[in-house]
């Protein structure tokens, strides 16, 4: 007859916490390093008693450096910037640029307050008129102040995402029958050859001329504006997704094709269930590409154009030419920078999510 050691029992409980929480950690390192935050990871391996040496040299590496970095950008920044003069004066340093950023904000909590109180009021006058039995009276009043900061942001990330979708519901069929036929991939690369190295200054003439012939009134769904922009964005980020569709259908393996042509798929099953999961990853890729080409594409458009958003707001600070125009353009440059990297985040969260290849 034999007894069970307590101790040993312990232990082996131990261990097993110990692999399910390590299990649970590598898990969640997946997300980290879609967010940008692998150095999470260590860190909670370190906590939690794995070499905690080892784990400290991959903080390091993978916050520690970055920020080193940083901090070296803003000590030159800082010291070079007086140095420079412009028209409006030195080119500001970090901390009259972050002055400015936190400007920006007050105005715009301020203008929104403005905005709320105006709708308030209309809101306020229509009630009376209903309750007066004047509803034939009742009008719907625009807010016509001046957009905020953070409204001109947001109508740039509308902007290019519809130009963005627009762009990928026409080059991902385009790049699928590239892909899967000879014929196809040789009528449409002289085309991807001529147009994909046109600027968008050189297209951006030809869509407001187009666009205004075509769309004679401001009353429908979008503005002139906003589909200016938006199809300028279009023309130029769909050929990343196009190229990289077609290399990724056409580099499918040739066993599975064979596959699909002895059980007889049909056109529709074979690219659903054969073609589209086997390109993903490279499909994902041009997707990354084609938002990044449309989010710069579109600031010169806004900018070129006088269309509403950050494009707009950097051109408008340049011509006020104020002591601080400067410093708000700077702001503006860091936003478009960061949203770029978050717009991108994002395509790699959405990779992650409907991709298992590690090539990404």
């Amino acid at each position: 007859m034999t007894t069970v050691d307590p101790d040993f029992a312990r232990d082996a409980e131990r261990e097993a916490r110990r692999a399910r929480l390590f299990t649970r950690i590598n898990k969640a390192d997946a997300w980290f390093k879609v967010l940008g935050l692998a150095w999470i990871t260590p860190l909670l391996k370190a906590a939690a008693g794995d070499n905690p040496k080892a784990q400290m040299k991959d903080v390091w590496r993978l916050l520690g450096v970055p920020l080193v970095a940083i901090a070296a950008f803003l000590v030159l920044w800082g010291t070079l910037a007086p140095q420079v003069q412009t028209s409006l004066g030195a080119v500001p340093g970090p901390a009259q640029v972050w002055s400015e950023a936190v400007n920006l904000h007050a105005d715009a909590q301020a203008k929104a307050a403005k905005q709320a109180k105006f709708e308030a009021m209309v809101d306020k006058r229509n009630e009376k008129l209903i309750a007066a039995g004047k509803a034939d009276q009742v009008k719907e009043v625009a807010y016509t102040g001046a957009p905020s900061y953070y409204q001109q942001i947001w109508t740039s990330i509308k902007t290019v995402f519809f130009g963005f979708l627009i762009a990928s519901a026409v080059a991902i069929p385009l790049g699928i029958c590239a892909g899967l036929s000879p014929t196809a991939n040789a009528a449409i690369n002289p085309l991807v050859q001529i147009f994909k190295p046109v600027s968008p200054l050189a297209w951006l003439p030809i869509v407001t001329m187009v666009v205004s012939a075509a769309y004679a009134t401001n009353d429908g769904m979008f503005s002139k504006s906003f589909l200016i922009s938006a199809i300028t964005v279009t023309l130029c980020s769909l050929w990343p997704t196009l190229i990289n569709t077609a290399l990724g259908v056409a580099s499918i393996d040739k066993d599975l094709v064979n596959v699909s042509k002895v059980l007889k798929m049909n056109t529709y099953t074979k690219i659903t269930k054969l073609v589209l999961p086997s390109a993903l990853p490279l499909i994902f890729t041009g997707l990354r590409l084609s938002l990044g080409v449309g989010w710069m594409v579109l600031i010169a458009a806004e900018m070129l154009a006088q269309n509403p958003g950050l494009g707009k707001f950097v051109w408008d600070e340049f011509q006020n030419g104020s002591s601080s125009s400067l410093a708000k353009i700077m702001v503006a440059v860091f936003t478009i920078g960061i949203i770029g990297f978050l717009l991108d985040r994002v395509m790699y969260a959405l990779q992650s999510l409907f991709t298992f290849s590690n090539n990404r």
